[in-house]
Order: structure tokens, then C-alpha cells, then sequence
């Protein structure tokens, strides 16, 4: 039955209308999806057998919420994506400040004109995509901004006294009644606003200004925060946390294959990009473990996190790269070579946190050597593992590359180098050919070039090529004849 062409509270009572509270019908839509086997939370990755069951039992337990994690982990998306398991429509007293609900009214407003009118009372329907409100908490936030004030103008207008409850102006969480609240980043909330929410959870209590108004608000709470021992702004605290149903830890994909369905799905992309630029599955894949050595690195602080957010960055800004080569160049299509990974260090510098060490290293190198971490890292799960010490008169894949450095002066790729160059430049070290043929024999053809740039990566970051970045773009070498380039 459309129960939005009601109108009246007569009306709604006769259709048979059984109203319910935030919490129920989150239970109840819930069950309902989860029977006819449909996913509830679309679009998030990687959390299907941590996260999403955690948050499917609290719900189930008509609990309010904490997620607790580090940033860029989907905390705030989870949150908004409660609002799908919410009814589509409820109703409410037309003209309520505070969302009231014609069966339970809270409000002096709504109660009155309920009892003037009685089953003439007016309703209008509020859609679920307007029950959700959010707070980002900064230590400027006041319980005034939460929870409300005397308003002195109103007071003013309607000729009323400051001991009037008319002349409340209510805050965020009141007109957030019947709705799904989100206060982000709990911690940095002053302890005595946190405070102000023990008898709202609890009880449902609110105290403004020395009025004792007993408001049983309807609201599902979600709470975000980062781990008490990273956050030095704040902590909740311990009576706030003791009256949070559940609280559920989030965490970063544990895979590379996570990893790139959540940039794919975020990242964005302009359609020109998508047509014009080739990314080859290898250098998703090394953009992804980027995010991975950079939570193993002894240069930055772990504890502050790396988000997602920075594969996103990055991943835009490798295409970019490209693309302003291409555009450059006066070409109509291109691929993402391997040296356009050095166009995304701004992507990584702003989204990292070093410590000492990386400071005395340089964010720019840190990122760097993040790259080159995560090309060493999957070199030998695609080409055989080099050896640190090789026996003498031996035969090793990659002997022939090696003799062919040997017996040239290398290869110098520019940054911004025409394609056709490009490929002609690699093509010139045939053994590399082999080797790929040999190894990785279902590689596509317009694979090739940029599997051709990640073996000579990888040799060098075993030692055995040396590469520079000279004029622009990248130099590589015989060991020797980089030794002599540095010794004289």
C-alpha cells in the first residue's frame, strides 16, 4: 500500500499504519535482505567476512555503533550506507522541528496540536535519503551545536519568557529524530560535549540551558574514531564508551586484489582517459602494493595509517602523467610505462606520515623508494629469483641481458619520449624478448614494453643494471659503467 498519499493522522491510523523505531525497522529491513539474499552493503570491499557481519549483528542487536580505525578504511561510507535498510518513507507531524512521530510525539508543538486536532492532524513523509545527519567533531563544537540553546530572537518575537521551553532552538541530535546521527572522529570531541551525550543514549534526556526536557529521541547513533593510542587530539571517554553497543575495528584491504577493486570503483576517471590511455595489469598491481610496503616502512608512522586514499591519488595521477605525454607528443592513445610511476610521488608525500627517519630522508625519496620496494617486492613472482651470491661458470636467466649492458653504452628513457621511441628503445635489448617469452609466455602484446621497463627495473634493484635519472627521464646501465660514471 503507498502510504504517502496520507494526509491526515486519522487516515494513517485507519490504513493500519504500525509505526516503528529507527533501530526496529534497521532490524527489520535488514532481516528482509539478508533472506532474500541481497548484498546490504554495495561497494564496499574486503570486509565481507570481518567487518559487514560485525555491523549486521549490532544492527541486529539495536545497538549504537563505534567504528574504530584508521583513516581512509570506510568508516563513514559504512555509516551512510545504513540509510539503504531504513523505510523508505515515514511519517511525521507536518511542521515538527524535530521529525515527530504522530503515534509517540515528543515535542510541545506536536503534542498540542495532536491534542487540538486529534485525527485532523496534519502528516507529511519524510524519505529515508533525509533521515541522515553528520558531524564532523572539532574541539569548536558546542552543546549548544548538538543539542540546543535558548534562542533569544525567538523569545523575543513570540513575546515569551527565557523560562518558556518555546524558546529552545534545538541542536543537530534533536532534529536528528528518527534518523541516523554520525559524529566522525569522536576523540576530538572535548570530554565535557562528550559528556552531554551519556543521557541522550541512555536515557534520552536533554538539558538545556536549566530546562529538564525528558525527549525519548529516536536516533540510530554511529560513532568513527581513530585508535586511542594514534589520536593525541583526544579519547572517548570511559562512561561515553560504556554506553555504545558495539564497537567494530575496520581495517585496510588485506589483499592486492581488494586493493584494486576498491581504486577501480573510486577512482574516478574522465572518459578520455579511459579510451585514450592503456593500464596494464601489472602496474595496478604495483600501485596497489605501494599502499602495502608503505605500512611496512620503517620511515613512516604506521600507527597514523595509510588510506586507501592515496592508491586513489596516485592511480589518477599515473594516468595523468600519461596523459600529458601523450598530449604532448601530439598522439591520440597511449600506455602507462613504468617510469610514469615517478609522476605520482605528490600522491604519495601528502598522504604519508613519516617519522624522524623518513624526515631526515625526504618525503620525495621515501616515495621513491616505495615504488622501487613494491617493484622488487613482485619481480620474483613473475621472473625467477635472483640469487645474492651466483656460482662461477653457471648459466642464469639473466646472463644474456647482462652481456648485452656489457657490450653497449645502455638505454636512456625520456619521460616524455614519443611511443614509437619508445617501444624501438626497449626493442633494442632482445634478450629481454626471451626472457619474457620464456617466463611469462601468456603475456599480451601491448603488455609487452611495460613488462620489458619492470625487468630492467627489477635488475637493477637487485644489483645487477644501474639506473639513473638523468635530463628528464631514466638512464640504464652496465654495473661498470656506472661505477665509472660516479668515480669519475
Amino acid at each position: 500500500m503507498d502510504y504517502t498519499k496520507i494526509k491526515t493522522f486519522g487516515e494513517l491510523k485507519n490504513a493500519g499504519y504500525a509505526p516503528k523505531t529507527i533501530k526496529e525497522e534497521l532490524r527489520q529491513n535488514l532481516i528482509a535482505q539478508i533472506q532474500k539474499g541481497e548484498t546490504v552493503f554495495e561497494g564496499v570491499h574486503g570486509y565481507e567476512d570481518s567487518v559487514i557481519p560485525e555491523l549486521e549483528r549490532a544492527i541486529l542487536s539495536k545497538h549504537n555503533i563505534n567504528l574504530l580505525g584508521l583513516r581512509g578504511q570506510a568508516k563513514t561510507r559504512l555509516a551512510r550506507l545504513m540509510v539503504n535498510l531504513l523505510d523508505e518513507y515515514v511519517p511525521i507531524v507536518e511542521g515538527s522541528e524535530i521529525n515527530d512521530d504522530p503515534f509517540n510525539p515528543i515535542s510541545r508543538y506536536a503534542v498540542e496540536l495532536l491534542r487540538e486536532k486529534v485525527d485532523e492532524t496534519p502528516i507529511s513523509w519524510l524519505h529515508r535519503s533525509e533521515r541522515f545527519a553528520e558531524k564532523l567533531a572539532t574541539p569548536d563544537v558546542t552543546v549548544a551545536d548538538l543539542i540546543g540553546d535558548v534562542d533569544p530572537i525567538k523569545a523575543a518575537n513570540l513575546r515569551l519568557s527565557y523560562a518558556d521551553d518555546r524558546v529552545i532552538h534545538f541542536g543537530m541530535i534533536p532534529r536528528a529524530n528518527r534518523s541516523i546521527f554520525v559524529i566522525n572522529e569522536l576523540p576530538d570531541l572535548q570530554a565535557r560535549i562528550q559528556v552531554a551525550l551519556f543521557n541522550i543514549l541512555q536515557e534520552g534526556d536533554i538539558q538545556i540551558r536549566g530546562f529538564k526536557l525528558r525527549l525519548p529521541l529516536d536516533v540510530q547513533f554511529v560513532f568513527t574514531a581513530n585508535p586511542e593510542d594514534y589520536t593525541n587530539r583526544g579519547s572517548i571517554v570511559t562512561p561515553l564508551k560504556d554506553r555504545i553497543g558495539s564497537q567494530i575495528l575496520t581495517h585496510y584491504p588485506t589483499s592486492v586484489a581488494v586493493a584494486k577493486a576498491i581504486t577501480a570503483q573510486e577512482v574516478g576517471l574522465e572518459a578520455g582517459q579511459k579510451e585514450q590511455i592503456y593500464v596494464p595489469e601489472l602496474a595496478r598491481e604495483i600501485l596497489e602494493q605501494i599502499s602495502f610496503e608503505a605500512r611496512e616502512s620503517e620511515y613512516i608512522d604506521v600507527k597514523s595509517g595509510v588510506s586507501a586514499r592515496m592508491s586513489i591519488t596516485a592511480f589518477q595521477n599515473l594516468l595523468s602523467t600519461a596523459e600529458l605525454r601523450m598530449l604532448r607528443n601530439g598522439e591520440t592513445s597511449t600506455a602507462v610505462r613504468l617510469s610514469d610511476f615517478m609522476g605520482i610521488v605528490p600522491a604519495i608525500t601528502g598522504k604519508v606520515e613519516l617519522l624522524y627517519e623518513g624526515e631526515q630522508e625526504g618525503a620525495a625519496a621515501v616515495a621513491i623508494q616505495l615504488i622501487e620496494n613494491a617493484v622488487k617486492t613482485l619481480f620474483p613472482t613473475l621472473f625467477p629469483k635472483i640469487e645474492k651470491l651466483e656460482k662461477e661458470n653457471e648459466q642464469y636467466p639473466y646472463d644474456d641481458i647482462m652481456r648485452w649492458f656489457l657490450s653497449s653504452d645502455g638505454i636512456e628513457l625520456p619521460d616524455e619520449l614519443p611511443t614509437m621511441d619508445y617501444q624501438r628503445t626497449l626493442e633494442q635489448v632482445e634478450p629481454i624478448r626471451a626472457l619474457i617469452k620464456q617466463h611469462q609466455p601468456e603475456t599480451k602484446q601491448e603488455d609487452i614494453y611495460f613488462l620489458s621497463e619492470f625487468v630492467l627495473w627489477g635488475l637493477t634493484l637487485y644489483n645487477k643494471l644501474s639506473k639513473y635519472r638523468v635530463d628528464k627521464g631514466l638512464q640504464f646501465q652496465d654495473n661498470f659503467q656506472g661505477y665509472l660514471r660516479n668515480n669519475l
